[in-house]
């Protein structure tokens, strides 16, 4: 698997970008999705992240920068055919990997409640993501769950 930078305008990864709108909001009440579409992951503050096997797109994840000191986790998304081989855990730790290299001491993000979210859940988890109060401007409500994790560049020496 190789994880590279961009790929906002090659074919699979707009395909499962729609994939990932459509099951956001097949899964969550009206007004509280809150994923960003391929526009909103083309400004400057968006790193976006594919990863791919040869010419297969395994998923896609994005981080964006809230602040000079706290980066948010967006559109996360594994191909259903690469579930359970990793794919979600090495995104998310090149997002952890990029945020603590910038000096970010926090990552945040916020996703849904149900089983359609149960597997992001455990990911997030596993990787020291905790609840937290909402942030940027969400509202929280019994659906939203907001988690953060300090990232190394908080950690004392």
């Amino acid at each position: 698997m190789i994880i590279r930078d961009g790929g906002l305008d090659d074919p699979q990864v707009i395909a499962r970008l729609d994939q990932h709108a459509r099951a956001m909001r097949a899964n969550s009440p009206p007004g509280s999705c809150h994923f960003l579409d391929l526009s909103g992951l083309k400004t400057p503050d968006i790193t976006f992240l594919s990863a791919w096997d040869g010419g297969t797109l395994l998923g896609v994840g994005a981080l964006k920068q809230l602040d000079p000191r706290t980066g948010e986790i967006k559109s996360m998304r594994t191909a259903d055919a690469a579930r359970g081989r990793g794919v979600g855990a090495a995104i998310l730790a090149r997002i952890v990997e990029i945020a603590a290299r910038r000096g970010y001491t926090a990552l945040k993000l916020e996703t849904g409640t149900g089983a359609a979210f149960d597997a992001a859940h455990r990911l997030y988890a596993r990787h020291g993501f905790i609840p937290c109060p909402a942030f940027g401007g969400y509202e929280a409500t019994a659906f939203n769950r907001f988690l953060e994790r300090r990232t190394a560049s908080d950690q004392p020496q």
